[in-house]
């Protein structure tokens, strides 16, 4: 999953920043209001954490304009304020849900848990398919009753197939929502990924769960 913070403050969003990637999430960095609305304009992300104060444009105005433009992905709001009436008019604006500074990083990560399962209509934090089980928590996969060792970029990608579970997903969307914006789309980086997960995943199982479309892309499916 890709998402884009929007936090002026250095310190707080390399910390922010670290610990998402290292949940393997893929992040984006705005320091303020306009190139929050300039990413967002050229990008696609799964979900934006967005501080209320920013310079230039702030979080409310930011995630009006999205809202305005037809965005409809979820909008975590962080802010030090404590304020009902702040709180109020972050949610009148679209957000979806709203973190007062200082913050647990784990509650974070579980409301953002929560945001992209109600985004995506998983209403449980496990996805089975035959005989993968992943769960969404723990980041941990399953064949069988084989715990597999995945790196957190192999995670992202098997997670974001599963979640588009019997559908074909192309290199470019795959790029969009498990890779940042260093992401060289004339690498081969995406088929070396899915041939890992197949070393990891099929091999030596007699239904081979990920499959290539030629020209299309790839699908994660049981049949």
């Amino acid at each position: 999953m890709r998402i884009l913070l929007i936090e002026d403050d250095n310190r707080i969003a390399a910390f922010v920043a670290k610990g998402l990637r290292e949940n393997s999430y893929a992040v984006d960095l705005a320091s303020d209001g306009d190139e929050a609305t300039y990413l967002a304009s050229i990008n696609t992300y799964d979900l934006f954490i967005l501080d209320v104060n920013l310079p230039r444009k702030d979080g409310f105005e930011v995630c009006r304009e999205l809202r305005e433009g037809g965005n409809s992905k979820p909008i975590l709001l962080l802010t030090a304020r404590d304020a009902i009436d702040d709180k109020v008019s972050g949610l009148d604006v679209g957000a979806d849900d709203y973190l007062t500074k200082p913050f647990e990083f784990r509650e974070l990560l579980a409301r953002l848990r929560a945001l992209l399962r109600r985004q995506n209509d998983i209403r449980s934090p496990e996805i089975t398919i035959a005989d993968l089980h992943i769960d969404t928590m723990s980041r941990t996969v399953k064949r069988g009753e084989c715990l597999i060792e995945l790196t957190t970029k192999e995670y992202s990608l098997i997670e974001f197939l599963a979640i588009n579970k019997g559908k074909v997903v192309g290199r470019e969307e795959i790029s969009e929502h498990v890779w940042d914006d260093t992401f060289d789309p004339f690498s081969n980086l995406i088929e070396v990924y899915i041939n890992r997960l197949r070393a990891k995943l099929d091999d030596g199982f007699d239904m081979q769960l990920i499959q290539t479309r030629r020209g299309s892309g790839y699908i994660l499916n049981d049949v």
